[in-house]
């Protein structure tokens, strides 16, 4: 017992669960998922080459600058382009496109470059080799496949193997097993061995190494890797037998290369081609793994207990949230459409405020009912919350959420600890779904996070968002006897909604007004696209002031949009029926507006002078779950209402707002990078009348590198110049692409700066255009200059390996014939083409050379297609990485240097940190407590940015400031999961309300949530306005 305790010990301590994760998969069946495989095969990959003598590797290493700087560009390029890729999957599978994409021209262009020739590795035959046994293991697979459908079909097989398998699993196992064969022939060769030679091995060579005669000298041998792989080569990857064993398959396999001894070759041998036997052992595991599992089931093979099972279930038991919205794809172009449409069209004709006055069928007396609630007006004191802008990010907005939902929250404050309730009311200053409000993004944006936080009751019914909206929550007569939370939203018609997760949504208008304890007031105003409230609105709200609202009372004004600082930052005017109610109706009694729209927490108090007052604090808090935005462009503001106000608080700082600009630069296409479609196309247009340059020879005739650089940039000018003159297409690429840039800048700057800032842009964009494209013509001009590229026509390399097949890979069966004349000529034509598709270089090459020689008229239509398509290939790769260094540069200019772009620049960061909420609370004594809390985790390991160097320290600098996280994983709550067994009637009466919490304690918003900002509004005691002869007097 014992023992069988320690070795228990002992499996826990290896972490033997994780291994099998490692060594297994999540997926159904293992034959559809290669990525052991592909890490097998790299594994040998490197095992073989680090198995050669690496002298003489460097020592054959050619010396050329003029190639290891075209590696270095090739390389960087497209490390650049497939660096938002590396680690990561990204649906939908744009990632593994990219990755095969880069694959294949990436290894295109390298292996016509010299050095790996004079390293002693031919890339030809392995490129030729791969294609071959590629093409050859697809069809060869994908008749097994149809087959054994059709044994399912007919009833011979089990109900299971009907599931048929994904053509992209197929496509890469041939890939797995074409790789591992190219890289056995590239080290081990086709050579036929000998039954005696292969006899005497099995008794001699490396094994000896473990006899004790020689077990002294076993490090001696260790050093010769290179012996080692050829005992590998002969013993362990030998042919399986000679073909006279096997006379049905004599005529069916492939033969090894004649063995040649003392200047004469034997006759042609009866061996098995090692390359054959190794093929056919990957294609028979392959079957009988396929045929074994689709047969028996998966848990005859893969048995698992019934604790194990429940830790999988668990496990795959997580939250699908959605990731922020990509505001700079293509995908929202559809978005901004529909927007303009709606904005443009409707705007003026037609408004939601004013439909929902003329469906109204009660008399005035009574439709107060419907907007005036006073619940809460008979508490001692009230808890209350704000939060807006939610509705982005799956993981941003179901933080907040848990914090709202949390019974109690503890805090630090003054250096001491707090712990402030679960608020009875919700306050939500709108925008709650992004990028557009759709049924699907309220659903999984706004409605599923607030529902995992706190779950709707148990008598909750979907369909009352549409229809039948009750009066009151279940079991209750009056509204106020409901002691649980509730909620109310602006703008829009929000009417339909019942429940917002367990929050109780009472609300019946866009617009409200409620009645809280001490005398204190909410007036929520639904502003629509007009940004100002309507004669309804007006009407309601003056009267409600005069008749109920006293001159000692407090009024909190609500809005969606903070217009005291977007009027001061667009320099219009704008809520000017806001502003009469504030300043003639409210006079004075307007302690706090709140607002939300600007993604951060910003705080104005009024500096005390003999001028009125008309608002004392103004409050933005957007952040509620969407992208993150500056604080440091509105630093400035300083007035409104004439009123003088100081910044007492922001969230981000100032300087860390303008540090985290920065990320522009750095991450931009990282984090965006479904611009690469816009952005290569946009290049490629510039650029596209310009190939092919002819005449490069004198960029590389000065002997100085200064010389190289000015004919450079000579020859760039001079391809602007033709651009301008001669070339229609670019040049009218050009132009569209500057009127988009002039309308791009923001309209708050002057027309001449307009077209400075568009002129500037543009040139950058048009300069790096201009470059890649001279880069790229000239690294392909060089390389036909040494007979690389463009040697005999389009199909080089099947012609090459043609010849190359008949010397190692003899035929005495007639086998390629046979399989020629059976295919009617589709098997030599499919890999003909397949090589020439494959080699997009040489494609390039042979057209270009054509082009320079004889015009461009000697292209056919369809030659022409052909050649700009393969440029295009690779001009995009190029580019995609530069344009959006360049566009992120520029955002990170205007957003630090100009102060625009604010929206553009933060919301393609996409940062989901920085959240927060505020919570009220009306004390016994009448006064107003605000309390601001977010979520602000500093990871431990961040690079201390005064320790690094330049690029390093700009990448240190962004990551230590986006280190205030929110968390990305989550798991379920056990506490949560045994508390729902007892079915409470109310979500909000259970300790532990949310499902979901984050993986890592030290990341739950629970634990890292912290005050940024806390102050007090005292209650009126006296009135600071009163009327005088009409006139209104401080």
């Amino acid at each position: 017992m014992g023992i069988d305790r320690q070795n228990s010990g002992l499996l826990e301590a290896l972490k033997m669960e994780r291994v099998r994760t490692i060594l297994t998969h999540t997926y159904p069946y293992p034959h559809e998922h290669s990525r052991h495989a592909v890490i097998a095969v790299f594994i040998g990959c490197l095992f073989f080459i680090s198995s050669d003598n690496m002298h003489t590797l460097i020592q054959k290493l050619d010396s050329n600058i003029k190639w290891w700087s075209m590696y270095a560009c090739l390389l960087g390029f497209f490390y650049f382009f497939s660096s938002p890729f590396i680690g990561k999957t990204i649906k939908p599978s744009y990632s593994n496109f990219s990755r095969w994409y880069i694959a294949w021209i990436l290894v295109a262009a390298l292996y016509h470059l010299p050095s790996f020739q004079s390293m002693g590795v031919d890339m030809r035959m392995n490129l030729s080799l791969f294609l071959t046994i590629y093409i050859s293991s697809i069809l060869f697979l994908l008749v097994f496949h149809i087959v054994f459908i059709g044994l399912w079909y007919i009833g011979l097989v089990a109900r299971v193997a009907g599931r048929r398998p994904a053509i992209l699993t197929i496509l890469q196992n041939c890939a797995v097993i074409s790789v591992a064969c190219c890289v056995f022939y590239s080290h081990c060769g086709n050579r036929a061995n000998m039954r005696e030679k292969i006899f005497e091995r099995r008794y001699s060579g490396w094994f000896t190494l473990w006899n004790k005669e020689e077990r002294n000298s076993w490090l001696a041998k260790f050093v010769r890797v290179n012996e080692f792989k050829d005992q590998v080569c002969k013993s362990w990857f030998a042919p399986v037998g000679s073909a006279n064993d096997y006379p049905f398959l004599s005529k069916w396999v492939i033969y090894g290369e004649l063995t040649c001894t003392g200047g004469s070759c034997a006759e042609s041998p009866a061996e098995i081609s090692p390359i054959y036997s190794l093929w056919a052992t990957f294609i028979g595991l392959y079957m009988a793994n396929y045929v074994v599992e689709r047969s028996t089931g998966w848990a005859l093979t893969h048995p698992v207990s019934q604790k194990e099972s429940e830790k999988l279930k668990k496990k795959q038991m997580k939250p699908e949230f959605l990731d922020m919205v990509p505001w700079t794809s293509a995908d929202l172009f559809k978005t901004v459409f529909d927007l303009l449409v709606s904005v443009t069209v409707f705007v003026g004709r037609f408004d939601m405020r004013m439909m929902q006055a003329a469906m109204s069928k009660v008399e005035d007396s009574a439709k107060q009912d419907d907007l005036l609630y006073g619940q809460f007006s008979e508490r001692d004191e009230l808890w209350f919350d704000f939060m807006a802008d939610t509705g982005d990010g799956g993981n941003s907005s179901y933080s907040v959420a848990r914090l709202l939902a949390q019974p109690s929250l503890k805090v630090q404050s003054n250096g001491s600890s707090i712990i402030l309730p679960r608020s009875n009311l919700l306050l939500i200053g709108g925008d709650l779904a992004y990028p557009n409000p759709s049924a699907f993004t309220y659903e999984r944006r706004l409605f599923r996070p607030f529902e995992y936080a706190l779950q709707p009751p148990l008598w909750y019914k979907e369909e009352h968002i549409a229809t039948n909206k009750p009066e009151l929550p279940c079991g209750m007569s009056l509204l106020k006897e409901y002691n649980g939370p509730q909620c109310f939203l602006i703008p829009g018609n929000h009417g339909l909604f019942y429940w917002l997760g367990g929050w109780f949504m009472p609300q019946k208008k866009s617009y409200f007004a409620l009645q809280l304890p001490k005398g204190w007031w909410v007036f929520g105003l639904d502003l629509a696209l007009h940004c100002d409230i309507d004669v309804y609105q007006f009407k309601f709200f003056s009267e409600l002031i005069e008749e109920k609202v006293g001159d000692c009372d407090s009024v909190i004004i609500m809005t969606h949009e903070p217009n005291w600082l977007l009027d001061w930052y667009w320099g219009d005017v704008t809520g000017k029926n806001v502003s009469h109610l504030i300043r003639d109706h409210l006079r004075g009694r307007c302690k706090l507006r709140v607002a939300g729209d600007l993604h951060h927490y910003m705080r104005h108090s009024h500096v005390p002078s003999e001028k009125p007052t008309y608002v004392q604090h103004l409050l933005v808090n957007g952040c509620g779950g969407a992208f993150l935005h500056p604080t440091h462009v509105f630093s400035n503001f300083d007035s409104l209402y004439g009123t003088s106000y100081e910044s007492k608080a922001a969230y981000p700082s100032f300087e860390d707002s303008s540090r985290i600009a920065l990320g522009n630069i750095l991450k931009f296409r990282k984090k965006n990078w479904q611009f690469d479609f816009i952005g290569g196309i946009i290049y490629f247009v510039l650029a596209f009348s310009m190939f092919p340059q002819c005449k490069l020879d004198h960029i590389l005739k000065d002997d100085t590198f200064s010389g190289h650089l000015r004919n450079f940039f000579g020859s760039a000018w001079d391809a602007f110049i033709y651009m301008l003159g001669r070339s229609y297409v670019s040049s009218a690429g050009a132009f569209i692409l500057l009127v988009i840039a002039i309308t791009f800048v923001p309209s708050k700057v002057s027309r001449k700066r307009k077209a400075i800032i568009g002129i500037l842009h543009v040139s950058a964009h048009l300069s790096a255009a201009l470059i890649l494209m001279l880069l790229m013509e000239l690294g392909v001009e060089t390389c036909i200059r040494h007979k690389l590229l463009a040697t005999s026509g389009y199909h080089t390399l099947y012609e090459w390996y043609r010849s190359v097949e008949s010397e190692h890979f003899p035929d005495p069966s007639g086998l390629r014939p046979r399989i020629e004349q059976w295919t009617l000529g589709l098997y030599p034509a499919c890999i003909k083409y397949l090589m020439s598709a494959f080699d997009v270089p040489e494609v390039m090459a042979v057209s270009r050379s054509n082009i320079c020689k004889n015009g461009m008229d000697s292209l056919s239509r369809g030659g022409a297609v052909i050649y700009y398509a393969s440029v295009f290939l690779y001009y995009w790769v190029f580019s995609t990485p530069v344009v959006s260094l360049i566009f992120g540069s520029y955002l990170y200019i205007c957003i630090n240097w100009l102060h625009i772009h604010f929206d553009e620049a933060f919301s393609s960061l996409r940062i989901a940190n920085y959240k927060s909420f505020t919570r009220f609370h009306i004390n016994l004594k009448g006064d107003l407590e605000v309390f601001t809390l977010a979520v602000d985790k500093v990871r431990n390991a961040c690079i201390s940015c005064k320790h690094c160097f330049v690029y390093l320290l700009l990448v240190a600098t962004v990551d230590c400031l986006h280190n205030v996280k929110v968390p990305k994983e989550w798991k379920l709550d056990p506490s949560w999961e045994g508390e729902s067994k007892l079915q409470p009637d109310h979500s909000h009466q259970r300790k532990f309300p949310s499902k979901w919490r984050s993986t890592s304690s030290q990341h739950d918003p629970v634990n890292t949530v912290k005050i940024v900002d806390q102050f007090t509004i005292e209650r009126t005691v006296t009135p600071e306005f009163e009327p005088v002869n009409g006139s209104v007097l401080h």
